[in-house]
């Protein structure tokens, strides 16, 4: 009978944990999406429209934690949208874990929030891998500033990856150069109830998490459909 006790309440904490897990990742798809409105609401200070809709893939990554004297991407956790492949809008998100790497100094900031376009079909196929490093399996710069900024350098024409980072409110383009970006499998656990890869989530016909209805209709607002 004490067994039969002790395995009910491990079952019971298993699964109060589980719940509250599943509250943080919906937690982190609304961050996330309120990252993107905060960002694009502000016309001088956002990510370039023709950028945005030129882009397959986005990457957002609310509250990356600091690290010492340069906030460096540990233990970050975010999302990866893709378009949908058959018809306009965005697709189901994947989740993601960006470790490593430094994004310049941040003296006295607690966190920085990051977004990264992937901007063509080689940087799609690094996001279905389980793993890959920034600037060594996939060519990253930093992203220009302002919706009506100039795209047309030769870094950012060839980059499979541009990437920007806010603190403090402040908006700019960086470069995460060996930063590692890695699926979070736990994570998608939680938003769809199966241990899926990105690679079965991404450009599918997998129905999004009620969860992340708020991130997609703030894409589709600013981004209904791929230009060019």
């Amino acid at each position: 009978m004490r067994l039969m006790a002790l395995a009910i309440s491990v079952v019971g904490l298993c699964s109060v944990s589980w719940a509250v897990d599943k509250d943080k990742t919906s937690e982190r798809l609304d961050d996330a999406a309120d990252l993107f409105n905060e960002i694009m609401g502000a016309p001088d200070k956002s990510i370039p429209q023709d950028l945005l809709n030129k882009s397959s893939c986005i990457v957002l990554v609310p509250g990356l934690k600091k690290g010492g004297f340069v906030v460096a991407a540990k233990y970050g956790r975010g999302f990866v949208v893709c378009r949908n492949s058959s018809a306009p809008g965005w697709g189901a998100p994947g989740a993601v874990r960006i470790e490593g790497g430094s994004v310049g100094l941040q003296i006295g900031v607690s966190s920085t929030d990051l977004v990264l376009l992937v901007m063509n079909e080689r940087g799609m196929k690094k996001l279905l891998s389980s793993k890959f490093t920034l600037g060594a399996d996939a060519s990253i710069a930093g992203g220009p500033v302002g919706r009506t900024a100039s795209a047309q350098t030769d870094a950012l024409i060839t980059a499979e990856i541009l990437s920007w980072s806010r603190s403090r409110g402040a908006f700019a383009g960086v470069s995460l150069d060996g930063a590692t970006l890695r699926e979070d499998i736990d994570e998608n656990e939680h938003m769809y109830g199966k241990r899926w890869q990105n690679k079965q989530i991404l450009n599918s016909a997998a129905q999004p998490p009620a969860s992340a209805a708020k991130l997609i209709a703030s894409l589709n607002k600013y981004s209904p459909r791929k230009v060019g």
